[in-house]
């Protein structure tokens, strides 16, 4: 409870960072947050589910290192505006500090000389009385500007040291996460895989449709009947990992490819978990769709998620939602790369893409129709 607690800690400042109007203090907050998840991680290796543990705080690391570039790249912006905007108005400010200085520096009798005598001295003192607010007040906007400026430097020279140790631990957890996956003995199973009608089903078909509908001829024996339902979850379910759409069913990709699923733009190395509980029913490589993992929430529907560089879990297992099924592919930037341009806020960062395929009753239908995706952006 206490580790659970403190992930929903780490989630909730990451949405308070990413709200955050003031670019440093978002940065600062995924910072924290990037610290809590360490602890976690810590607390990770006594926790009694590990895989659990340790999938939520991978989650909460990854929410934190968005958060932190996301933090970088608006202080990296705002010190960009505000250094030009202080170019450009260096002789302005130049003339502002001259006549403050002034001000300051001359002796009070001799401001109250005039040569015009009193009278002109009186109207040049209640012109100074109103300008004089006027100028002070032009002085403290401009040393707030200076101090955000000082600042943000300071926040971007002290964030390598912050994203080195969150990057490696994260890497940490991902290793301690597939140690966790293999030492899982306590799942239940619908059925075995028999490896050699796996290979002759992989090896006589040329589709995903004709290997989905051949799925029942890969267990060595039957497979156990389950009255899992999740219909009234449809059109809610979550995505399976963090992403941007960006193409949906039946649309046409750069290479000329129209599928009946849709692309979901993901950071590398992100980690996919199932949304909901499911049956593996096939995990490894298939066709040109690289590495993909099916997963069986109920009889007669399937999710197909392709394009992992690792899949966890073994056919047969019945999973939990939430569970961990693999890790997207990819090389994590170097932190210069994070440091000088922390992304443009456009989504570029992420480079992988994961495939996702609905089937009912062997027929592929509109993702969306089952996945909540935002389609109002």
């Amino acid at each position: 409870m206490k580790l659970r607690a403190l992930l929903l800690a780490v989630l909730m400042a990451g949405q308070a960072a990413r709200a955050a109007p003031d670019p440093a203090q978002a940065a600062l907050e995924a910072a924290q947050m990037l610290e809590q998840a360490s602890i976690a991680l810590t607390e990770a290796e006594t926790a009694r589910d590990r895989v659990r543990a340790l999938t939520e705080t991978i989650q909460a690391y990854e929410a934190g290192l968005a958060a932190m570039r996301d933090g970088l790249r608006r202080a990296a912006l705002r010190e960009s505006q505000l250094t030009a905007e202080l170019n450009a108005r260096e002789r302005e400010i130049r003339q502002l500090l001259g006549v403050l200085q002034t001000i300051e520096t001359t002796a009070p009798p001799v401001l109250m000389l005039h040569p015009a005598g009193p009278l002109g001295a009186a109207r040049t003192g209640m012109m100074l009385s109103e300008v004089t607010p006027g100028l002070n007040a032009r002085a403290r906007a401009l040393a707030r500007d200076l101090d955000e400026v000082q600042t943000l430097r300071r926040l971007q020279q002290s964030a390598a040291q912050t994203l080195t140790e969150g990057l490696e631990q994260v890497q940490d957890a991902r290793t301690r996460l597939s140690e966790a996956i293999a030492d899982r003995t306590d799942l239940p199973r619908r059925f075995v895989e028999d490896p050699v009608r796996t290979a002759i089903l992989i090896s006589s078909t040329e589709t995903l449709d004709g290997f989905a509908s051949g799925l029942a001829e890969i267990s060595a024996g039957e497979i156990a009947e389950t009255d899992a339902d999740i219909s009234d979850r449809k059109g809610r379910i979550p995505l399976p990992t963090q992403g941007v759409v960006v193409h949906r069913s039946g649309e046409t990709d750069a290479a000329g490819v129209t599928r009946p699923g849709l692309v979901l733009a993901t950071r590398p190395r992100a980690l996919v978990v199932s949304p909901t509980a499911a049956t593996i029913r096939y995990r490894g490589p298939l066709l040109d769709l690289g590495n993909l993992i099916i997963l069986e929430p109920q009889p007669g529907l399937l999710f197909v998620f392709s394009g992992l560089q690792e899949v966890y879990g073994e056919p047969g297992q019945v999973i939990p939602e939430g569970s961990p099924v693999g890790l997207m592919p990819g090389d994590l930037p170097e932190i210069g790369a994070i440091l000088s341009t922390s992304g443009d806020g456009t989504g570029t960062d992420r480079s992988e893409t994961l495939y996702i395929e609905v089937r009912e009753n062997n027929r592929p239908v509109d993702p969306e129709t089952w996945f909540r995706t935002h389609k109002d952006g």
